[in-house]
């Protein structure tokens, strides 16, 4: 699914002043990882912010905000912004400064942002050949 290139630019201005940035391609769009947490991104035309489980149920009733419910099921601790909630630069710093006011709220990690390890298949060990009997 393509997402909205301007917007994700418009975002980019907004983390400019920010040497701890990182983008990533999730969820059919685009993330922004600050402090190697996720803070918002881009998915289609709407912002996605993680705002946290403490202000989540507030930000929901705002006007063209929503719950994230991207694999069917509301993800608590994160929205949807329509673009007309995000129609003025006021408006998205508005909503990007709330995801930094949760990340700043997380654990800090230790060196770059990194996939998790995956976990390697068991190998099924095998004994030694035997010999064979006559």
């Amino acid at each position: 699914m393509p997402f909205n290139e301007a917007l994700a630019q418009r975002i980019r201005d907004v983390l400019a002043t920010r040497d701890d940035v990182e983008e990533r391609r999730m969820f059919g769009g685009i993330t922004f990882l600050v402090a190697g947490h996720m803070a918002c991104g881009v998915v289609g035309v709407d912002l996605m912010v993680r705002i946290g489980d403490a202000v989540y149920a507030s930000a929901v009733q705002e006007p063209h905000a929503r719950a994230m419910d991207f694999t069917g099921r509301p993800m608590r601790g994160m929205v949807y912004v329509a673009p007309a909630g995000i129609a003025s630069a006021a408006a998205l710093r508005k909503w990007v400064g709330r995801a930094l006011s949760n990340v700043a709220a997380l654990p800090k990690r230790l060196g770059p942002a990194r996939a998790k390890p995956t976990r390697k298949k068991a190998v099924a060990k095998r004994s030694p050949p035997r010999a064979r009997q006559r």
